[in-house]
């Protein structure tokens, strides 16, 4: 007889762990429970995500709103694919399109399914307006970059644990290093077949690692000069995650006239996911001008579930939240408070060596080896002090909290944070 309720933290790891995939490291915390910024264990204790599903969450866990929408459409109509119309897609499809400034949507589920629409669509672009020689199209890429897990992608990933023993690779890439544009000027320039350049406007899976202030408008001009698209993997850092709509041009929903966002470097190909249903539905969207996305037709791209009446619904709440609440504004001020409170236990620091980020999509370095545990550890402890953050790269703590935070909520975060830093400070 299959169990039908969990009665403990352990009981439910010991089932995932006999009848699950061992493909991710989750720390010991079983949740069951999400409201706003806390999330709460199968034993009733209360926790700040500071993970927020990877920025699936900038909403906050379980917003009424969006959870509303999602309950109202699922019981009225679910699915029917795309072989017909349905009364909510097109809804969605003129918010989204509005809200981005672009013309078109082609809408897909996961963050991963909407890379892969991205790199087909600029691939039949390259053939068919740039006139590149069939089967000749690249694409440039960044090392370290992190845009999903399918075959394709992982081809030109530069993590070893993502790429090892998945071969043989798709070809078609092209390499660079991140944040560097005379090696972007360089192979643009070298090459006429190159359809465009995929690069997330901030490396997040790679540490929260955040570009020089010109490097996407810098990037822009070079792709517009040498007719090639450029591509911005937006799935992490948009949905005001980093203080602004969008990371890559700075689209905005406050009223603050001088808004501080990364120069304008509008995308010819935008790329969104995770926050875009305020994670209670895998809904993901490429977005393009007409005269990008008019190289798909009928037949040469599809999603049995891609463009649902459910997703649509809950995307369009999911957006509508974000403008309501001001959660581009509420992000770049308590992203700035985060990072100067945590700067001032820094300076005297010698366990963390730095701090970094924009808006509330942060990082802390220890001052470790990424092979080390430390970084493992200090989550751990942060869990039982209840905080939830995960290393990553080894030696790097990313912070990412719901949007919907507070002032005084960050407060009491920092003084979670730095109590439990102070405990792993060498001994002198």
């Amino acid at each position: 007889m299959t169990n039908t309720s969990i009665s403990s933290s352990q009981e439910a790891i010991a089932l995932e762990s006999k009848y699950g995939a061992h493909n991710y490291h989750p720390l010991p915390v079983v949740l069951q429970k999400g409201a706003g910024v806390f999330v709460w264990d199968v034993e009733g204790k209360r926790y700040y995500d500071f993970l927020s599903a990877y920025s699936a969450v900038n909403q906050g866990h379980s917003h009424p709103k969006i959870t509303q929408a999602l309950i109202d459409q699922s019981q009225k109509l679910a699915l029917t694919s795309r072989a017909f119309y349905n009364d909510q897609l097109g809804l969605y499809e003129q918010k989204i399109t509005k809200t981005f400034g672009f013309d078109k949507v082609l809408p897909m589920n996961t963050g991963a399914e909407a890379v892969e629409t991205a790199i087909k669509i600029a691939r039949r672009w390259g053939y068919r307006v740039k006139r590149i020689p069939a089967n000749q199209a690249k694409i440039v890429v960044c090392a370290h970059n992190f845009h999903g897990r399918t075959t394709t992608i992982i081809s030109f990933s530069s993590d070893p644990t993502a790429q090892t023993d998945f071969g043989p690779y798709t070809e078609g890439f092209i390499q660079i290093p991140y944040n560097d544009i005379p090696a972007l000027a360089k192979v643009l320039a070298s090459d006429p077949n190159i359809a465009a350049f995929l690069v997330e406007p901030i490396q997040g899976e790679a540490g929260v690692f955040v570009p020089d202030p010109s490097y996407l408008s810098a990037a822009r001009a070079l792709c517009t000069q040498h007719q090639v698209l450029l591509i911005a993997d937006e799935v992490q850092t948009g949905i005001a995650r980093t203080g602004n709509l969008l990371a890559s041009c700075g689209r905005c929903t406050c009223a603050d006239a001088h808004c501080s966002g990364t120069p304008e470097a509008k995308p010819d190909l935008l790329v969104l996911g995770k926050a875009l249903s305020g994670g209670v539905y895998p809904v993901s969207a490429v977005l393009a001008q007409n005269e990008v996305m008019d190289v798909i037709e009928p037949g040469s791209h599809g999603s049995t579930f891609g463009g649902n009446p459910i997703a649509a619904a809950v995307a369009i709440a999911a957006l509508e939240v974000v403008e309501e609440e001001q959660l581009a504004l509420n992000a770049r001020v308590l992203g700035e408070r985060f990072r100067n409170a945590l700067q001032q236990y820094i300076d005297s620091s010698k366990i963390v060596r730095l701090v970094r980020g924009r808006g509330l999509l942060n990082a802390i370095v220890i001052n470790d080896h990424p092979e080390g545990d430390t970084a493992w550890n200090i989550c751990l402890a942060l869990s039982r002090e209840g905080l939830l953050a995960k290393p990553t790269h080894g030696n790097i703590i990313r912070f990412a909290p719901p949007l919907v935070i507070t002032a005084e909520q960050i407060d009491d975060c920092v003084a979670i944070i730095t109590r439990v830093l102070s405990a792993f400070e060498p001994k002198a």
